[in-house]
């Protein structure tokens, strides 16, 4: 059976059927999952029983392996991170605010693959803002102030020892091996408006709260308008909501797409396992 894919009816996102990802793949296989991901951003693989073997090879054909700075790696494994929440955790959902993976890095990630370890029986979707089509639909008004600006990227807003995710919020008893560092207060610029580094596709990089400035603009001014931007960029017509199901792969371009956590599942563990593509 040759590789199916199936668009999804939402902004982005595509189905993925006709292939085992058990198995290695051929490169015609690779280069036909590349082209699907660079078009819909968003692929989701059901009924693949994988294990982290199959993960880690399927992770390496995108790309080498990011740095995930400050997650923990689960034991006996190097480059992949559990995103866990146990059934009687009461912290904060994590990762609930809108964010493309890793942006506050120099040369932030190309993708992030989470494995379906424990699904629970309702809630715990993921969402996905479209970045591309979030920027076509932009009044011009708003697309003039950030043409040829320069956003200061920074994760020390969750992960310094003072952030959300810091020493406070671990010694409460979150359950994810989060490691809150003085390297979170580190600085980096992106364009906010940038060319997709393979399609050539313009897009909007980035979002408020790893975005904690503008380059060249006074603060308050600079934070008026990335939250301005957050909201036009997460409205609902650039949205995919994915539901997870048992077995089930997601591959995300995050060049691309924003994503969000969502909860509902209070009182069930929840347990994926994550690897993030590194930058081309």
């Amino acid at each position: 059976m040759s590789i199916q894919v199936h668009p999804s009816d939402q902004a982005c996102g595509a189905e993925i059927s006709g292939i085992d990802l058990t198995a290695p793949l051929s490169e015609e296989q690779v280069s036909q999952l590349r082209a699907a991901w660079l078009e819909h951003h968003v692929l989701v693989f059901p009924n693949q029983p994988m294990d982290d073997d199959d993960l880690e090879r399927f992770t390496l054909y995108f790309g080498p392996f990011g740095v995930d700075t400050f997650f923990g790696p689960i034991p006996g494994r190097d480059h992949i991170a559990a995103v866990r929440r146990d059934a009687d955790e009461t912290r904060p959902i994590f990762a609930e605010a809108w964010h493309s993976d890793w942006s506050f890095q120099e040369k932030p990630p190309q993708g992030t693959c989470l494995r379906a370890v424990t699904i629970p029986p309702t809630g715990g979707d993921t969402l996905f803002a479209d970045q591309h089509k979030a920027l076509d639909a932009m009044p011009m008004e708003l697309r003039e102030r950030l043409e040829g600006r320069m956003a200061i990227h920074s994760a020390k807003l969750p992960y310094s020892p003072g952030g959300a995710y810091g020493d406070s919020d671990q010694a409460a008893g979150r359950s994810m091996d989060i490691r809150p560092s003085e390297e979170a207060l580190e600085e980096r610029l992106h364009p906010i408006i940038r060319p997709h580094p393979e399609t050539g596709r313009p897009g909007i990089f980035g979002s408020f709260g790893y975005m904690i400035g503008i380059d060249g603009m006074e603060g308050p001014e600079a934070i008026s308008l990335l939250q301005e931007l957050y909201a036009w960029q997460t409205r609902p017509e650039f949205q995919f909501r994915h539901e997870w199901k048992p077995d089930m792969l997601v591959l995300w371009d995050n060049r691309s797409v924003l994503h969000a956590a969502t909860g509902g599942y209070e009182g069930h563990d929840r347990l994926l396992h994550r690897t993030t593509v590194g930058a081309e």
